[in-house]
């Protein structure tokens, strides 16, 4: 999330000519009260006062509000919150645009009263806050290898917001994210969690991402009729990503909404070197062992497939348990065929 990537990305951007098919907007600064819409008085109001020369005196609420190592106190940290918190909004309260993209945002780990993962304001749920105003229901789809957490729990309990997250899953940072991880109360269900190991390929990514965020977008647009629905997706600049990485997933992703630019070759920019020795946005695929097993990638997409759309909450329910079966179900063969029986007969019994 260093300022340094951000320029590079708006570089990239600059040159590849994709700010003529778009209008860039300087954010506005969130203000303490527009942030305190979801985080504790306490939490920002220690953001305004602490500084590198003072943080002896807030020892104590550095260690409440998990600052230390992992989210540092740095000169001007009030003043990042407050950009990037006031970016996700941008515009979005005059309903002037329909795509939004800030290079700045994604602090998808920020909790309540807590800071995370170098996530100290999450500017998703304020956004999501904000598009609540004027739509019934948000869908929230996390593509970021860690588990969006602060997002997950800030709507755990609403069916106002659906939040569905492909993430690497196991001894990994945030540790949190499991497939029966699926929201409480008014919420049940509407939290979709799909558990992702190491070597995924794009064609494995594809084939399980287009099910699951199709028909869980189905799902949203299934509201009241006359209602609307939007939908908003996170991918984080983190400190651990390479450059080069880092760069080539948010530009190409911009690219598939002004398709006629064609970034097969970099232009020279001022951040040209980066990119050697090839200078190539793209990546060539490692050769990694794909550790996903057929059955996660592969198993659950005839189901939802198959699946109709009689209303919003018995598709949550349905994709859920689906999901359960998919990841939970047993290596025995004879044991494989009840559960799959079982599976089908339940959607059964729901949609007939």
């Amino acid at each position: 999330m260093k300022p340094h990537r951000i320029r590079m990305t708006h570089n990239l951007l600059l040159n590849y000519g994709l700010n003529r098919k778009m209008q860039i907007y300087r954010p506005n600064k969130a203000t303490a009260e527009e942030m305190t819409r979801y985080h504790s008085d306490d939490y920002i109001k220690f953001f305004q006062s602490i500084q590198l020369d003072n943080m002896s005196e807030f020892s104590k609420q550095m260690q409440c509000f998990n600052i230390g190592e992992d989210c540092p106190v740095f000169d001007g940290l009030f003043e990042f919150c407050q950009l990037s918190a006031g970016a996700g909004s941008l515009k979005l309260k005059w309903q002037q645009i329909d795509i939004a993209v800030s290079w700045a945002g994604g602090l998808h780990h920020a909790k309540k009263s807590e800071a995370s993962g170098f996530c100290y304001v999450n500017d998703i749920v304020l956004t999501i806050l904000e598009l609540l105003k004027y739509h019934q229901r948000v869908l929230y789809i996390n593509i970021d290898i860690h588990h969006g957490d602060g997002v997950e729990v800030a709507f755990f309990t609403t069916d106002g917001v659906m939040t569905v997250s492909f993430h690497k899953y196991g001894e990994y940072f945030p540790g949190t994210g499991d497939l029966r991880d699926i929201a409480a109360g008014k919420g049940k269900y509407y939290a979709v969690n799909f558990l992702l190991c190491d070597g995924i390929d794009d064609e494995s990514y594809e084939q399980i991402f287009k099910p699951v965020s199709e028909t869980h977008w189905a799902c949203s647009r299934s509201c009241t009729p006359g209602h609307s629905k939007a939908f908003i997706s996170s991918f984080t600049m983190h400190e651990h990503y390479t450059i080069r990485r880092l760069l080539s997933s948010p530009v190409p992703g911009l690219h598939t909404f002004v398709n006629d630019v064609s970034i097969a070759e970099m232009p020279y920019n001022y951040y040209f070197e980066y990119f050697g020795p090839d200078f190539k946005l793209h990546i060539n695929p490692s050769y990694m062992t794909n550790q996903n097993t057929h059955y996660i990638c592969w198993s659950g997409l005839t189901l939802f497939d198959s699946a109709s759309q009689p209303s919003t909450t018995t598709i949550c329910i349905s994709t859920a348990h689906v999901l359960h079966c998919i990841l939970f179900k047993k290596k025995k063969k004879k044991k494989k065929k009840k559960e799959k029986s079982f599976i089908f007969n339940y959607l059964k019994q729901i949609y007939l």
